[in-house]
């Protein structure tokens, strides 16, 4: 039996929260590994004007995560990390997200984004997003257009890599 590992308490989450749920015309396994090998991540992760550009994935519970998007306008960077608090491959991905720097409405705050991954009878993947703890309107409406976004880019990277 494998160690147990301490991860800290998550800070009382605010109150907002995103609820998502798309069906890809994709096999199961292989969302999952778009969600979790940093190779394939960053084809798609980010909006269409904020795409991934670089990150790191320890995928492992208490593991790291990074990610650098940047503007297509401006060329300006912004940072985004967490660590993995679930991983049940293929089906439950559970990890925290924060800016590294004000983003939006002010300081970050540390959120929770839960990836629901379920496999449909005709081969399909319906996939349940949660995005918990964002601190305002103007922050839920941001991270709306931006998940919307990356997840249409993940749908047509997944179209292009079915096979």
């Amino acid at each position: 039996m494998g160690t147990a590992i301490a991860l800290p308490d998550l800070p009382t989450l605010l109150p907002h929260r995103l609820e998502l749920t798309r069906t890809f015309d994709a096999p199961r396994a292989l969302v999952w590994m778009a969600w979790t090998r940093p190779e394939m991540r960053v084809n798609w992760m980010g909006p269409v004007d904020w795409p991934m550009v670089s990150g790191t994935n320890d995928l492992r519970v208490g593991g790291q995560w990074r990610a650098c998007l940047r503007s297509t306008e401006t060329g300006e960077d912004l940072w985004q990390g967490g660590h993995y608090r679930e991983i049940v491959e293929p089906e439950r991905l559970v990890f925290t997200f924060r800016w590294d720097e004000s983003h939006e409405d002010g300081p970050p705050a540390d959120t929770l984004v839960t990836v629901l991954l379920h496999e449909t009878d005709d081969g399909r993947t319906r996939m349940d997003f949660t995005h918990e703890g964002l601190k305002s309107e103007r922050s839920l409406t941001g991270h709306e257009y931006g998940w919307n976004s990356t997840l249409d880019r993940l749908e047509a990277w997944l179209a292009a890599h079915r096979d």
